[in-house]
C-alpha cells in the first residue's frame, strides 16, 4: 500500500500495488545572460518580497493544518494524540477515535514483536507513549521543495497502466490478476539507491511511507499523513521516516515483511510491518473499486525518468544491480503471498513478471520450499545498452 528501495504499500484504483520505492525527479535552473531580459527581469522582482512573504504565509497556515499540536519529540518527530492526527480531519471520520484491530487472515501467525529498531528516530530509545502516535514534523523546507504548496505530498497525474509510455514512470514488477484479492504479503530487502532530487523528503535514506489514491492520482491521495487518508494506530512507527540499517552489496541483507488485507467486518484495509505489528489502515470510504477487493496485485520496483538531457536518468531500482547478479547483489521480493474471499493467506499460483525496459531494469522470478515465490529485480538506470 514509491528509484526503488524504500518500502510502499499504495491501494490504487483499479488495481492495488504493493511497492519498494523511491521516487526522484530531476530540477533545471536556467541563468540568461542578456542585459536586457536581466534588467526587464529587475523591473519584474520589484514585488518579490511580498509575494514572498504572501507565498511563506500561505505554507506555514498549510503546515499548521498538517502539523498537529503535540508533545515533541526531539525536532524531527512529533507524539501526536490519536484522534488528532490528520486523518481525523476527515468530514467521515470527525470526531472519531482509530478502530480496534481486526482478525488477521488465516494461515497468518504473527509473533506480535519487532525483533530490533529500523528507524533511526527511535535508535536511541526514543519512542510515544500510549494513546499517541508519531508523525514526522513537515517543515517549509519540505513544502519549498515542491513545485507548490497544494502539489506537496502528491504525485503527479499519469495513467495507472504500467507500460512504456507512463509518463517517464519505468517499472520492474511481478503481478498476479483475474481473480478476487483482498491483501497480499511479501519479505522485501531493503537498500539505499543512488536517487536523483527526491522531492519528498530532500535527502537518498530509505524510507518507509504509505501512498494512496482514489482516482488513479487525478486529484486525490497523498503521501505518508499528509491529507486525511490513511488511519495510523502505532505509536512506534514513524510512516516517512528512514529506515536503517540497510542490505550491503555483497555483504549482509537486512529484509522486512509487509502485509495488507481487507478487514472482513467493516471493509478496512490493514497494514501489518514484520511479526504482527499493526501500522494501521485506509477506511474503506476512501475507495471506489477497491470497496470490494481488488483484482491485480502488483509487486515491485519503480523509477521516475525525466530524461532532461536527453540520456536515460542513471536513478538506481533497488541496489542499483541487475536481477541476474543474484542473492546478496540484487534486490528481492520474496515469500510472495495473496488473501483469498475467505480470509486466507495463501501462495501465489500465476505470478507473472515484466520490465518495462530490461537493459535498464529487470527482474527475474523463481520459486522454491524457503523463500515460496520470490523475484530478483532492479538496475542501474543509464548504462552501455540503457544511454
Amino acid at each position: 500500500m514509491t528509484s526503488s528501495s524504500c518500502c510502499k504499500i499504495s491501494p490504487i484504483i483499479p488495481i492495488f500495488v504493493s511497492y519498494l520505492l523511491v521516487l526522484s525527479s530531476s530540477i533545471c535552473l536556467v541563468h540568461s545572460s542578456d542585459t536586457g531580459k536581466n534588467l526587464n527581469a529587475t523591473n519584474q522582482t520589484t514585488l518579490r518580497p511580498e509575494e514572498e512573504l504572501h507565498k511563506l504565509k500561505f505554507i506555514r497556515a498549510h503546515l499548521n493544518k498538517i502539523n498537529k499540536p503535540a508533545s515533541p519529540d526531539g525536532d524531527i518527530i512529533d507524539c501526536v494524540e490519536t484522534h488528532l492526527q490528520p486523518a481525523f480531519d476527515h468530514p467521515k471520520l470527525k470526531g472519531q477515535r482509530p478502530l480496534d484491530p481486526p482478525a488477521r487472515p488465516n494461515g497468518h501467525n504473527p509473533s506480535g514483536m519487532i525483533t530490533e529498531e529500523f528507524q533511526l528516530w527511535s535508535f536511541s530509545g526514543e519512542s510515544c507513549p500510549e494513546g499517541t502516535i508519531p508523525i514526522r514534523r513537515t517543515t517549509e523546507q519540505d513544502v519549498l521543495r515542491a513545485t507548490s504548496v497544494r502539489k506537496f505530498g502528491r504525485k503527479k497525474i499519469r495513467r495507472v497502466r504500467r507500460d512504456t509510455n507512463s509518463n517517464g514512470h519505468e517499472h520492474a514488477v511481478g503481478y498476479v490478476t483475474g481473480d478476487q484479492y483482498y491483501g497480499a504479503k511479501a519479505s522485501i530487502n531493503v537498500w539505499a539507491p543512488r536517487v536523483v532530487s527526491p522531492e519528498l523528503y530532500g535527502d537518498n535514506y530509505p524510507r518507509f511511507f504509505t501512498y494512496w489514491t482514489t482516482d488513479a492520482y487525478q486529484a486525490t491521495g497523498c503521501y505518508n499523513l499528509l491529507c486525511s487518508g490513511f488511519v495510523q494506530t502505532n505509536n512506534r512507527i514513524a510512516i516517512g521516516a528512514a529506515i536503517s540499517p540497510t542490505s550491503s552489496y555483497n555483504g549482509g541483507q537486512f529484509d522486512i515483511s509487509l502485509l495488507i488485507w481487507k478487514d472482513p467486518k467493516h471493509g478496512n484495509w490493514w497494514l501489518e510491518f514484520g511479526s504482527g505489528v499493526l501500522v494501521g489502515y485506509w477506511p474503506s470510504f476512501l475507495f471506489t473499486h477497491l470497496t470490494d477487493h481488488a483484482s491485480m496485485v502488483q509487486f515491485g520496483g519503480e523509477i521516475v525518468n525525466s530524461r532532461p538531457s536527453g540520456f536515460h536518468t542513471s536513478t538506481q531500482m533497488g541496489s542499483g544491480h541487475f536481477a541476474g547478479e543474484g542473492f546478496g547483489k540484487a534486490s528481492y521480493f520474496r515469500n510472495l503471498q495473496v488473501v483469498d474471499w475467505d480470509n486466507n493467506l495463501i501462495p501465489l499460483s500465476n505470478l507473472r513478471v515484466l520490465a518495462d525496459h530490461p537493459n535498464c531494469y529487470d527482474i527475474q522470478g523463481g520459486i522454491n520450499r524457503v523463500w515460496g515465490n520470490y523475484f530478483y529485480y532492479g538496475g542501474p538506470g543509464k548504462n552501455p545498452r540503457c544511454p
